[in-house]
């Protein structure tokens, strides 16, 4: 006799909403705010920019042609949009995909050394050949190719 079971698998969520008793998700070994994901700040970007214009989601929205619901979430770095999207998105705000991903590149850099200073003002790294101090004297300005941002595979 055989027994049946359904396919069934806990479900554990990647970024666990915040709740009253964990308001915000943070990396606890540092005690400092997790880095943010990539979705979120291209979200940001987008809807700066619509608000920015003055624009509602629903004009972009039909500009782009891309559902209010799905655009909405993807302002809110809850959807990871495909680049045809967010072509589309940036198109409709009067912008390009390389704008787009500009702007949300120098978010990260900005959040990444604001991360930086608040663990504190030098740390050392190690190096073959012992330690070497760094120190976060301000933002991280990369360059290459898209202006001012440098975006590595």
């Amino acid at each position: 006799m055989t027994s049946r079971t359904t396919n069934q698998a806990d479900v554990i969520p990647l970024r666990p909403l915040p709740t009253a008793a964990n308001p915000a998700p943070q990396d606890l070994s540092q005690g400092l705010p997790r880095e943010p994901l990539w979705r979120d700040l291209v979200g940001e970007v987008l809807r700066r920019e619509r608000r920015a214009q003055g624009r509602t989601l629903k004009e972009v929205s039909e500009a782009s042609r891309i559902s209010m619901a799905y655009l909405s979430e993807v302002e809110r770095g809850r959807k990871e949009a495909s680049s045809e999207v967010l072509a589309a998105a940036a198109q409709a705000l009067g912008l390009s995909l390389a704008d787009v991903l500009a702007l949300a590149g120098e978010r990260l850099v900005s959040l990444a050394a604001a991360r930086t200073r608040s663990r504190s003002g030098s740390r050392s790294l190690g190096t073959a050949g012992g330690h070497r101090s760094v120190r976060a004297a301000g933002p991280v300005r990369p360059t290459g190719p898209m202006g001012g941002v440098l975006l590595a595979a």
